[in-house]
């Protein structure tokens, strides 16, 4: 499998050998949706929480005596049945919701979401990205470089999500440039994921060869 190379200025400078390994996956929508769903539940945090009869302010006291008054009997004004009482069975900040993903799912789902993102032409192979300083203009000027390229138009357009730039290593002023671009996310792609790729419209492989070893 062979793919284009672009430089920064949008220009191809030739071809990169693709692994079929990693791009000639067949599609797998029950494997990539049980990772996406197991990825998004580890990642979800537990944000409400009902305190009980214990928790909730007051109550201290007996309400009234517990003969002679005609009412019910009652111990506390924090039981459940009160108004401003404790909640029974309500959701609680302790609750785990991580599921544990095996690894070699997540590697198969991610290589699935790879080879449909190339067969569907939303894959930029790039030769490298580099700038001598953090800079918006530079970042900018990419990005509109790569919207000139046939069939990446959107890059230009798309105000959310447009791109995941994946890089072989980290470096700050590429992070740096793009930082102020709200419909762009840099990242290493050792650390891409079946979530993060399928969130954006185009995946950006900066050195493709250096890049895609972790999964060669």
């Amino acid at each position: 499998m062979e793919a284009p190379v672009y430089n920064q200025s949008g220009k191809k400078t030739g071809m990169v050998a693709l692994p079929e390994s990693v791009f000639g996956v067949p599609w797998n929508a029950d494997l990539v949706h049980e990772v996406v769903r197991l990825m998004n539940a580890n990642s979800r945090s537990s944000v409400a929480n009902a305190k009980t009869r214990g928790e909730v302010r007051g109550g201290g006291k007996k309400p009234w005596r517990q003969k002679g008054t005609g009412r019910a009997r009652h111990g506390s004004r924090r039981s459940p049945i009160w108004v401003g009482g404790g909640v029974t069975h309500g959701p609680r900040a302790e609750k785990e919701y991580g599921r544990k993903i095996n690894r070699k799912a997540r590697q198969a789902a991610l290589r699935a979401v790879l080879s449909r993102k190339l067969k569907d032409g939303e894959i930029i192979f790039l030769d490298s990205i580099s700038f001598s300083s953090p800079k918006s203009k530079d970042a900018k000027a990419v990005l509109a470089a790569l919207a000139g390229i046939k069939g990446y138009e959107k890059l230009a357009v798309k105000k959310t999500n447009a791109a995941l730039i994946a890089l072989p290593a980290k470096t700050e002023a590429v992070i740096k440039s793009f930082r102020n671009f709200g419909n762009v996310s840099v990242e290493e792609f050792r650390t891409i994921n079946p979530v993060s790729v399928l969130g954006h419209s185009f995946l950006v492989i900066a050195d493709p060869e250096a890049s895609l070893k972790p999964l060669s």
